[in-house]
């Protein structure tokens, strides 16, 4: 009888063994995932405080240069869209919208070149200013992001945490690139 209780015992330790490692691997992967959601919801931050400041930026700049209409009605379009992928959960199209934003904030800026009013005026100083301090905060996230989204893959596709992944409703997620037509951030000047 002793035999069969400690056979009993050592499969019971063994069941528990496993039960706890499945339970701490469901747990570490739940963790990984509710982190790249975080992250995420910093890039949807910035992204919202950027397209935020371009209703004041568009007012200075329409005020000195209102003749250049097409070049603010790309950046007001491209605010709109900003603001529609920061609502969504599609990665590609957060960062589709941020080039546009990007291309039409360089060309808003090019604009203002010709205007050295313009480049003087205390708002429109201040809303640079902003606007680069957002670029960087941005720039942060997206890396922040990309990090949280490394170590989330790195267990979703390997052993032998890639077993528990389905049972925790994990995949491995996409990464935050920017097209390859809008790698570069818009040119602030001061």
């Amino acid at each position: 009888m002793t035999t069969a209780l400690i056979i009993v015992a050592v499969v019971l330790v063994i069941v528990v063994l496993l039960a706890l490692f499945g339970i701490i691997g469901f747990n570490k992967l739940r963790k990984a995932d509710i982190l790249c959601e975080e992250a995420m919801g910093g890039i949807d931050v910035q992204l919202t405080r950027r397209a935020d400041l371009i209703p004041n930026l568009v007012n200075t700049v329409k005020g000195y240069a209102a003749h250049e209409s097409g070049v603010l009605e790309a950046v007001t379009a491209a605010r709109t869209t900003v603001q529609q992928a920061a609502q969504g959960h599609d990665v590609s199209a957060k960062a589709a919208a941020e080039a546009q934003m990007s291309g039409a904030l360089g060309r808003l800026f090019a604009v203002a070149e010709n205007y050295p009013q313009l480049q003087a005026a205390p708002n429109f100083l201040a809303l640079q200013t902003e606007l680069a301090e957002t670029e960087n905060k941005l720039s942060f996230a997206r890396q922040y992001y990309n990090d949280a989204v490394s170590r989330l893959n790195q267990l979703v596709k390997t052993l032998p945490w890639m077993f528990f992944a389905p049972m925790a409703g994990v995949k491995a997620r996409e990464f935050y690139q920017a097209p390859a037509a809008a790698t570069e951030r818009p040119d602030v000047q001061f």
